[in-house]
């Protein structure tokens, strides 16, 4: 089955989407990632919480709450409009910001359980050989844990691709701007056109799948629920 050129522009743009989001999860995530393997303070508990929320929360109920903060009426669309960058629901900045909240957890945990995998024994060796708090970071801590930034990387990525309920509340169905494969997916559906629905559909089985096989054939999948 022929793709139409609405399909294919909705595949790009989930594309940059993932791509996007997935740059923005590994810088954001990973100094949250480091603070929770490393701290022991009392407030690890709640901002693990916080961090995992997306996991349980309905998406519709995440995106409601980022709309309204978004909105005219809200205080991240208050700073928008002062900072003169106008509202960011309906537009593709807002989808990528709601994106980079709802993958949040998929990036960070595999990060997280990456970095307390490596222990105290080889930053104390890096620390004796006069090796500073960022060398130790850079040069050890990061090579180490290389396995949990694939495993996020690749989970965030195919986890942004998949998203619908954040998509629908904060981005819309604007063709070109935000108008995604899982929105393009519903309005086949909703047009009876089940034959183009069933392409896209069946092309995210695929995706998914594969990604699910990489994981855990490599061990990502254990050490994501590790």
């Amino acid at each position: 089955m022929n793709l139409s050129p609405d399909d294919w522009s909705a595949i790009r743009l989930t594309l940059e989407l993932a791509t996007l989001t997935t740059i923005l999860l590994l810088l954001v995530g990973t100094p949250i990632a480091w603070w929770l393997a490393r701290t022991g303070s009392r407030w690890k508990g709640p901002i693990g919480a916080i961090v995992a929320l997306p996991i349980v929360l309905p998406p519709t109920v995440l995106g409601f709450y980022l709309l309204v903060a978004m909105g005219p009426d809200g205080p991240v669309g208050h700073l928008t409009q002062s900072l003169g960058l106008g509202l960011l629901p309906f537009t593709f900045p807002g989808l990528v910001v709601a994106s980079v909240f709802y993958s949040l957890p998929f990036v960070v945990q595999p990060v997280q359980n990456a970095f307390e995998a490596i222990g105290e024994r080889p930053l104390e060796a890096a620390a004796t050989l006069r090796a500073g708090p960022w060398n130790c970071f850079f040069t050890v801590a990061l090579p180490l844990a290389r396995p949990g930034f694939i495993t996020g990387t690749i989970l965030g990525f195919a986890h942004t691709i998949g998203e619908f309920g954040v998509v629908l509340m904060i981005g819309g169905n604007i063709p070109e701007q935000t108008r995604v494969v899982s929105m393009q997916i519903y309005n086949h559906v909703e047009a009876l056109e089940y034959g183009q629905a069933h392409g896209l559909a069946g092309g995210l089985l695929v995706f998914s799948f594969c990604v699910l096989l990489v994981l855990y054939s490599f061990g990502g999948g254990r050490r994501l629920w590790k």
